[in-house]
């Protein structure tokens, strides 16, 4: 319990501060008074249409999904690599790399199924 009373004070005193520069930000900064064409997209000189429904292809999510999933794989190998000889010093070298092993198996896989399943081409 004692080693928790440190984070919440941390945790307190940013909240606290980061409420308190929203606060003094909004009091001293100015004052903005938007109108409607304020909030109208600028389409390059041209008057702004408003739809209620926007025609984004499922196909950019797919894109944006396997994106973040494969960045956050290449992130898991790095801290990997930079602790993988403390490893082989401790005597734990083999298990690791063949956890690692499949681990890039793995992410290949997927990569491998990505391409043939053509999830990144647009046609």
């Amino acid at each position: 319990m004692e080693a928790l009373v440190p984070i919440l004070v941390l945790t307190l005193v940013v909240a606290t501060f980061g409420s308190l520069l929203v606060y003094v930000s909004s009091i001293l900064g100015p004052k903005k008074h938007y109108t409607r064409t304020k909030y109208m997209p600028y389409e390059c000189g041209l008057p702004g249409t408003e739809s209620e429904t926007t025609n984004v292809s499922v196909r950019y999510y797919l894109t944006a999904i396997l994106f973040i999933v494969f960045d956050i794989e290449i992130l898991f190998m790095y801290p990997w690599a930079l602790t993988y000889r403390d490893f082989i010093e401790a005597g734990h070298g083999a298990y690791i790399f063949w956890v690692m092993f499949v681990f890039i198996a793995l992410f290949l896989f997927g990569l491998i199924w990505e391409i043939r399943s053509k999830a990144l081409e647009w046609d």
